[in-house]
């Protein structure tokens, strides 16, 4: 029997929206936005916070960066990676004494127009140790990369990322051909794998890869090498590497105690975690925007349920004169304001559904959903129905029969 009347009232409640198509349709919108912007964002900050975290782990597994640091002279002092304080020899001595270390390899580089038959193109030319492409998890793709014979005879060839040798030679294979990089003619012998794009949206694929000693001889010139980059034994060997890497660099470099380190020590892990906390800040930002549409729609549904129940007073008085109780009443209008915030809702997943792969196209955030991401913001919306529309219920299960149905 109990059924009976509460599929009564649902049905009620239906007759109710579909009386009032316009009106309810304004009352939903609150809730309608509020759950789609709900599912749009999360989706979203999930699908970048992966992305961003697929990005960095590109860069290389358990990667730890170590720069020069800023320089002073006369009191004043420059931007870090302005002084010299970092030697290939540095990366030799991580590599051989730092247990918490599997691989360390020293890089400089420059921005430089290089020319090959077809082309020029200007791009990003490094000059590496042979444990470069190791540190960074890159494999080649084509031929073969440099090796300790070509860093010890200064051998003059290079291995391209695929962006650089699209641009240098279209669609054909590259390796065995030649380009030109400032004049210096070199032989390219490998052809990397896809990177992809860094968090910072810099194509790693833009890239020439060289000998470190062929780069400072025709290149660089005789400038230090601008990093070292070097991969932990492990994730959870990431801070005690650096540890180890600092107190070995401040004994080479003969920093005493006290005094400011000339290089930096950093891991990717703490960028992932930086890039995360943003992405936490954003979204929680953005959630509270949402929920406070979705509060505004609950405001929405009492407002529109508390004029039904006086634009149904006499009803409300007829069906109490034929044996309603008040708890009737009262549920009955309930199930009407959470009719109101379930369609609402409903409505909603659909539509954050929809603009959440609009959001993805334009973006090009992947959209990440999960069945909580589609169910609370729905429970959510049921809630709100529940608590504004309990006002209503109650100032309509609390009237007086025989003033109801006195009332016009």
């Amino acid at each position: 029997m109990e059924w009976a009347i509460w599929l009564e009232s649902i049905r009620i409640a239906m007759r109710e929206m579909r009386r009032h198509p316009t009106r309810s349709s304004l009352t939903m919108l609150g809730v309608i936005f509020g759950v789609a912007a709900l599912i749009a964002v999360v989706s979203i900050s999930q699908g970048a916070s992966q992305q961003i975290q697929g990005q960095i782990a590109n860069l290389g597994s358990n990667m730890i960066l170590i720069l020069p640091e800023s320089s002073s002279q006369g009191g004043l002092r420059s931007g870090a990676g302005t002084s010299n304080n970092l030697t290939a020899q540095d990366g030799e001595a991580i590599e051989r004494e730092c247990s918490a270390v599997t691989a360390a390899a020293t890089a400089t580089r420059i921005i430089t127009t290089v020319v090959s038959e077809m082309a020029n193109w200007s791009t990003e030319v490094v000059a590496v140790t042979p444990t470069y492409l190791d540190v960074r998890s890159w494999p080649v793709e084509n031929g073969r990369a440099i090796e300790r014979k070509d860093v010890d005879s200064g051998a003059k060839v290079c291995v391209l990322g695929q962006t650089a040798a699209e641009k240098l030679f279209g669609r054909m294979d590259p390796v065995g051909e030649q380009i030109r990089i400032k004049g210096t003619p070199f032989t390219i012998i490998g052809l990397l794998s896809i990177k992809g794009q860094s968090p910072t949206s810099v194509d790693l694929d833009d890239t020439i890869i060289v000998p470190l000693t062929t780069g400072i001889r025709y290149l660089c010139g005789p400038d230090r090498p601008k990093a070292i980059v070097v991969t932990a034994a492990g994730e959870k060997a990431i801070a005690p590497a650096m540890g180890q890497i600092t107190s070995l660099l401040r004994q080479r470099h003969q920093i005493h105690e006290g005094d400011i380190d000339d290089f930096t020590v950093k891991s990717l892990e703490e960028a992932a975690r930086t890039a995360e906390d943003t992405t936490n800040v954003m979204t929680t930002l953005l959630v509270s925007v949402a929920a406070i549409s979705l509060l505004v729609g609950g405001i929405g549904i009492m407002n529109i349920m508390l004029v039904t129940v006086m634009e149904r007073t006499r009803e409300i008085g007829i069906r109490m004169a034929l044996g309603a109780s008040r708890q009737m009443i009262l549920s009955q209008f309930m199930i009407e304001a959470v009719t109101l915030a379930g369609v609402g809702g409903i409505l909603g997943v659909a539509v954050g559904f929809a603009g959440s792969h609009i959001l993805s196209y334009i973006s090009g955030w992947p959209a990440i959903f999960s069945p909580a991401l589609l169910i609370l913001p729905l429970v959510f919306a049921i809630t709100i129905g529940v608590v504004f529309g309990l006002l209503p219920a109650r100032r309509a299960s609390r009237l007086s029969p025989v003033e109801s149905l006195r009332h016009e």
